[in-house]
């Protein structure tokens, strides 16, 4: 399908269509494999279909996700479940204020061998040695063990004293964040903010969806769950995503979306330098794509399109903009910003990149 560079960027091929069989074939299974998990996860999550979707697209795309909501949204089920779904090792972590990075990666024991008297140092590993990792209330801890994740979230590996243990494969972040207590939190710095692949925005449900959670939960349903996919499938279906085939009127729209929220630009509208006080960085134009070819064949297709970009762009963009007070004193989110850029920019005809 395309070529990849030794950084992991794809090379644009334009508008090449996949054409193996068994290309093909793992596109099917991969849309089987969605189908599968949705069903099994309804049996559990009421409603939800938008975060669902996000959810799995971002462990698709190797990335991490970072779920935002009120309480009681069941953000940490939706994570919990889906690692039952997927036969992965799972671990939480909730995050408090007297938590200490080596809570998380683990640390150095000193041990004496009863035997010959000698002591040795040896490491007792945390949490985060497993597929799947919850940090539930990520800023409920302060900056020095939100810091504890970057390494991880980014190389896939774990610095102690002189060694470094690498995790276990596929390996995902799943953050979970509450907005509306700031009281004794901590904001994720942007650096860390920027690992994140999206943030998912958990809304509250519907009336008809409310009332079907509640007689599910205060009755005796019991939900029967399958697994559906192993940590080796997933690594296979990861290496899927990446092949699948962008155009290169794809790949304008989504850089040309990342360049249109910085201030100073000359892509950027004019409405840009009033409400924008830091634009989205080359990682947004990464992951926009990324997620466009995931949800692609999530759906069934072969090929991304622009519809996919403008599908994917608030999850990736929200928390790579930062307003200006003009805005937030009128009141106007990242959100807001976000969709005007997208009722402002509009794809190219397709034609080759420079």
């Amino acid at each position: 399908m395309s070529e990849t560079s030794q950084t992991g960027a794809q090379k644009p091929q334009g508008g090449s269509q996949i054409a193996t069989s068994d290309d093909i074939a793992a596109v099917k299974a991969l849309n089987e494999a969605y189908k599968r998990m949705s069903e099994q996860l309804a049996r559990v999550i009421v409603g939800q279909n938008d975060v669902i979707e996000q959810v799995l697209v971002a462990v698709f795309c190797r990335g991490h996700a970072l779920l935002v909501g009120v309480p009681g949204l069941a953000k940490t089920l939706l994570v919990s479940t889906i690692s039952r779904l997927l036969h992965l090792s799972f671990k939480r972590v909730q995050f408090t204020p007297d938590l200490m990075p080596s809570d998380i990666t683990g640390t150095d024991v000193l041990e004496e061998d009863r035997t010959t008297g000698k002591r040795v140092f040896r490491f007792v590993h945390g949490p985060i040695f497993a597929n799947m990792l919850l940090a539930d209330e990520i800023n409920r801890t302060p900056p020095k063990t939100q810091a504890a994740l970057l390494e991880a979230m980014q190389e896939h590996m774990v610095t102690v004293g002189e060694k470094t243990y690498t995790l276990p494969e596929p390996f995902f972040v799943l953050a979970t964040q509450n907005p509306i207590e700031q009281e004794g939190t901590y904001p994720l710095p942007e650096a860390q903010l920027d690992r994140f692949m999206f943030n998912i925005f958990v809304d509250y449900p519907s009336a008809e969806e409310e009332l079907k959670i509640i007689k599910q939960v205060t009755g005796t349903y019991t939900a029967e769950l399958d697994v559906t996919l192993t940590g080796e499938d997933i690594l296979r279906l990861q290496n899927i995503v990446r092949r699948v085939p962008v155009a290169d009127h794809v790949l304008q729209f989504a850089r040309d979306l990342a360049r249109a929220s910085r201030p100073g630009q000359a892509e950027a509208p004019p409405f840009i330098s009033e409400l924008v006080q830091w634009g989205a960085g080359p990682r947004a134009g990464i992951y926009l794509i990324l997620a466009a070819k995931a949800r692609a064949i999530l759906h069934g297709r072969y090929h991304a399109t622009t519809e996919d970009v403008r599908a994917m762009a608030l999850p990736v963009l929200r928390h790579r903009i930062i307003t200006t007070f003009n805005a937030e004193a009128a009141g106007i989110t990242a959100d807001e910003v976000v969709k005007r850029l997208l009722a402002e920019i509009r794809p190219a005809i397709e034609q080759p990149i420079a």
